[in-house]
């Protein structure tokens, strides 16, 4: 048994998310073998929380089909990238926007779970809640009696932290308004306490920082997407013509300003009687979210149904998606979230290969 006989045989081994051998993607770093012992290093495309275990079992199970006695130990870190980001934001990895093109279809309750969902797997998270007019993620986390805590220097600059509720560090307008008080601003104004919340709060470290995003194709969405370097954006629709049309206009304004579309997801597809489990009614329509995922050429993320139990935890200050007895519903976010990470991936490992120039 020898460093070269292992490495042969690791090469072929696919990464599930990108479908490419680790051959082909360079990942195999170094293998040591010493008698019995062989220690595997291999570099993989973050966020690596969802993969590092199945690359593990992979090369050990494929090592074992060789040299049943191996003792074997893989160790699997990040492949580095080179990131653009501000001072702020300089410790963040992964920046997502969720959005939707028309309110109402459940776009913030989408993002907090989430964004729970990735703290549940173990990921550091961060949830922006850029929604300046209706903020509601200091409810849905259950910190709508929290205020900013902020910090100013000897020469007058103001510095803000996030709340921390489950995991996720959480920042809002709501944190520094009054909880009845409206926000009346126009674009300029808008724009400029979204960039206060951006640019003046301290993350930190952070595999992913999910901004909840007003609905439309707005101030707060251009003003995003021309200063922050997004990983990709998110769109949330419901089955019915109605949100889809505003979902295409989401779309296309992403594709405008070159920012990726990670996918769509579709919320309120279905509903379930509790006393009746086998029925499933589309009160809103059937795979009108798959369809325009289609037309666009984006991946289709999931289908979410209608749950009052996912209402009742977002009142509550409860993401639905840490209970227990979550269930198949809570199966489903986390699926949701397996399935953003695996587009993230597929979006980091594209940005981090040097394009063949021909002369």
């Amino acid at each position: 048994m020898t460093s070269e006989q292992i490495q042969q045989l690791l090469e072929p081994i696919i990464d599930p998310d990108l479908n490419i051998t680790l051959g082909a993607l360079g990942a195999i770093h170094g293998v040591e073998v010493a008698g019995d012992r062989v220690r595997v290093f291999l570099e993989a495309v973050q966020p690596l929380h969802w993969i590092a275990r199945r690359l593990d079992h992979d090369c050990k199970a494929t090592i074992a089909a060789h040299f049943p006695n191996a003792s074997v130990d893989v160790l699997v870190r990040e492949r580095g990238m080179q990131l653009q980001r501000t001072p702020a934001l300089a410790g963040v990895k992964n920046l997502i926007a969720v959005s939707s093109g028309k309110g109402g279809v459940g776009k913030s309750t989408v993002a907090a779970n989430l964004a729970a969902a990735l703290a549940q797997r173990g990921a550091s998270v961060g949830l922006l809640d850029a929604d300046i007019y209706g903020p509601s993620q200091p409810t849905m986390y259950g910190l709508s009696d929290q205020s900013m805590r902020a910090e100013k220097s000897a020469d007058g600059k103001v510095t803000g932290y996030p709340n921390e509720a489950y995991g996720v560090k959480v920042a809002s307008i709501g944190f520094v308004m009054q909880r009845d008080q409206a926000a009346i601003l126009r674009g300029p104004m808008l724009a400029g306490y979204f960039t206060m919340l951006v640019e003046q709060i301290v993350w930190g470290d952070l595999d992913f920082l999910i901004f909840d995003l007003p609905p439309g194709t707005g101030d707060i969405q251009l003003t995003l997407t021309q200063r922050i370097p997004l990983t990709g954006a998110i769109v949330v629709t419901t089955p019915q013509e109605i949100a889809l049309a505003d979902v295409r206009r989401s779309i296309q304004m992403f594709n405008k300003v070159n920012v990726d579309c990670l996918g769509v997801i579709e919320n309120m597809s279905y509903f379930v009687p509790p006393d009746m489990p086998e029925k499933r009614y589309h009160i809103f329509g059937e795979g009108g979210g798959r369809s325009v995922a289609q037309e666009f050429d984006v991946p289709f993320l999931g289908e979410l149904p209608i749950d009052v139990r996912v209402r009742k935890g977002a009142d509550e200050g409860f993401p639905f998606v840490l209970d227990p007895e979550s269930g198949s519903l809570g199966d489903a976010f986390r699926s949701l979230a397996e399935h953003v990470v695996r587009q993230v991936r597929i979006h980091n490992n594209s940005a981090s290969v040097t394009p063949d120039i021909s002369l």
